[in-house]
């Protein structure tokens, strides 16, 4: 089998399901409770929130544990459009940003704010003299991501955050889901306000994630209830998967140092294999592009086809983001960079992780061109 999905979720280190296992069978407290059972559990808390901030660089107390991406991303944009909305209710994004970003700032947009979005270029990045061109009086958030999870973009962040440091009444939101553990972000250099980051992306588990709140910033709770997290989100901490996802951070940490150069190579390999290959367009920029994802379209055919011709040679990849790619609209990313339609519904997407090998790309490319020259006599 050739896992070439991570961007959708990776699998667990082996090391990440021992600590659930054994932090869930014997360190099972509530670490509200009072008792010893209960401290110990505590105190577990504690040390993954400081590992976290110690690989993310920043405080512990700006750690805010969460159940994953999609739950950050609502609590930052929609707990800062709450917290201030008396002192404006404008808002900038982008065309390519996740759904859990893009639908929620919709459902803000119907509460009657007033939302700017972004064009990116036709790499899929975005200005950041355009954003500063949108800023008003009333402005209150910018949300941007990091790398962009349908085809690699990354976004010039530390270029924007510095804009922003001339509007210091604007909060900075920024979905680090696809970048952290594989393109470096220094959040206060970049002058971020809020991060997310969510844990089955970087070989974690699935319903834990985390949002950077930077210190002396406030947002409104989404959650109400039990004061955990300092206030900011109600609910009993889920230790186990909290502390699975601070060893799988380190260890995803650690094999960046190790597997960089090798991914970067599998990546070399795909892009000009794929780019050499009549009837395929690559969509991915070979400049200012996360390491691990590759996107492409094979013209004349629809990407499940292609998705599901693949798996049978146990191979597994992916159209556009899996929260999205069940429906049969096009990627409104590749519909926001230009990509005719017809193309971008037939779309691919090789995302990669640091486990992945040469050899598994050199076999890939092989089963396309297999695939491609079967499906064409099929439909002659």
């Amino acid at each position: 089998m050739i896992y070439f999905d991570n961007s959708a979720t990776t699998k667990p280190y082996k090391e990440v399901l021992d600590s659930f296992i054994k932090v869930s069978s014997e360190y099972y407290g509530n670490p509200s409770s009072l008792h010893g059972m209960g401290g110990q559990a505590e105190r577990l808390l504690k040390q993954a929130r400081e590992q976290i901030a110690q690989l993310m660089n920043v405080q512990h107390n700006e750690i805010y544990f969460t159940s994953g991406g999609t739950e950050s991303n609502n609590l930052a944009i929609k707990g800062t459009a709450l917290m201030h909305r008396n002192r404006g209710r404008h808002i900038i994004t982008t065309a390519v940003e996740h759904a859990s970003v893009s639908e929620t700032i919709a459902q803000l947009r119907d509460l009657g704010y007033r939302i700017t979005i972004i064009p990116p270029d036709s790499s899929g990045i975005v200005s950041a003299e355009d954003i500063e061109k949108e800023i008003t009086s009333e402005t209150i958030l910018v949300s941007v991501m990091h790398v962009n999870n349908e085809i690699g973009t990354i976004q010039p962040i530390n270029e924007i955050g510095k804009l922003l440091k001339k509007h210091s009444k604007i909060v900075f939101h920024v979905d680090d889901v696809q970048g952290i553990g594989k393109v470096p972000l220094d959040l206060y250099e970049a002058n971020v306000d809020l991060c997310t980051i969510s844990a089955h992306k970087f070989h974690g588990l699935k319903g834990n994630g985390a949002l950077y709140i930077r210190d002396g910033i406030r947002l409104s709770p989404l959650f109400s209830g039990g004061n955990q997290e300092w206030k900011q989100r109600s609910g009993t901490e889920n230790v186990a998967g909290i502390v699975a996802m601070a060893k799988a951070l380190r260890l995803t940490m650690n094999n960046k140092e190790k597997f960089l150069d090798r991914l970067l190579s599998i990546k070399k390999l795909l892009m000009e294999e794929l780019g050499k290959m009549e009837d395929i367009t690559v969509h991915t920029p070979e400049s200012h592009s996360a390491p691990h994802i590759i996107n492409f379209s094979i013209k004349g055919f629809k990407a499940e086809v292609f998705v599901h011709a693949l798996e049978e040679k146990g191979i597994y990849v992916s159209t556009t983001s899996a929260c999205s790619s069940k429906k049969a609209a096009a990627s409104s990313t590749l519909i926001a960079i230009g990509v005719p339609e017809k193309d971008a519904k037939s779309a691919i997407r090789v995302s990669l992780t640091y486990g992945n090998s040469l050899e598994e790309a050199a076999t890939f490319i092989v089963a396309v061109k297999e695939t491609v020259n079967r499906l064409r006599e099929v439909m002659k």
